[in-house]
């Protein structure tokens, strides 16, 4: 019997974390039967050739740039996938009639486990940096949790965005989470963050970068100077990355 296959979808794929968790969390809990390999696609169109050329797939994870782009290729979306418009897992059934793909969201689960101990009474705006599929994951988490939500955006195109040249003192003060959802910081670019006024931050701040590599990026260690608690991408990536590992085996 083939072993099955498990698998991440994006472009580029030289961060990538998932291969290297997954290969070791087989090697740790003594895991058979299944495998875990990039598929590096410059277009979301090579993607129906990733499922037809793998016939051993039966899972997949999801990155930049196609958490969006891939919901028209999937037969059918879980609820909160669905509500918030990006896919990051992807669970392949096969069936006599022939295969069908369902698409979740566990980038929610991920983010909502690691924000809540982080969370304190003044804590109730969050600003977002960046619009793309791991935005929309922290906007629906932070409105369940209950916090007003603001976007910030090179090109603001709507009343809930802002572009940063708006974001000053009264920004960062009246809106104290501010979640980064943009790759600004990720390595190798590790000397760039997005642009905010650091210098205006206080202890009463929270930064959240969606970023793992590095563990501190330069949004966090401005933040950190001025007395800000900060938090790294690592501790949901791992909680997403086992949760979809929970609806692949369900």
């Amino acid at each position: 019997m083939n072993n099955k296959k498990l698998g991440l979808l994006g472009y580029p794929l030289t961060h990538s974390f998932s291969a290297k968790y997954f290969a070791e969390k087989f090697k740790n809990e003594n895991i058979e039967g299944f495998t875990y390999e990039n598929f590096e696609i410059p277009t979301i169109e090579e993607f129906t050739d990733v499922i037809k050329n793998n016939p051993e797939i039966v899972g997949l994870n999801v990155t930049i740039p196609y958490k969006e782009k891939i919901i028209p290729f999937l037969d059918e979306l879980d609820d909160e996938a669905r509500e918030i418009g990006a896919v990051n897992t992807i669970k392949v059934i096969r069936t006599a009639d022939g295969v069908k793909l369902k698409g979740y969201n566990t980038d929610i689960y991920g983010f909502k486990e690691t924000l809540k101990p982080l969370l304190k009474m003044n804590h109730y705006k969050a600003l977002i940096l960046g619009t793309g599929g791991a935005a929309k994951a922290v906007e629906y988490v932070l409105k369940k949790i209950g916090l007003d939500v603001l976007y910030v955006s090179r090109n603001p195109e709507s009343d809930s965005e802002r572009s940063y040249n708006e974001i000053n003192d009264v920004a960062v003060k009246n809106f104290p989470v501010i979640v980064n959802s943009t790759p600004l910081g990720m390595h190798p670019k590790v000397d760039v963050c997005p642009d905010i006024p650091y210098e205006h931050l206080t202890e009463d701040n929270l930064l959240y970068d969606l970023i793992y590599n590095p563990g501190e990026t330069l949004f966090m260690k401005k933040g950190a100077e001025q007395g800000a608690n900060t938090q790294n991408g690592l501790g949901m990536l791992k909680l997403q990355a086992e949760k979809a590992w929970e609806i692949w085996n369900s």
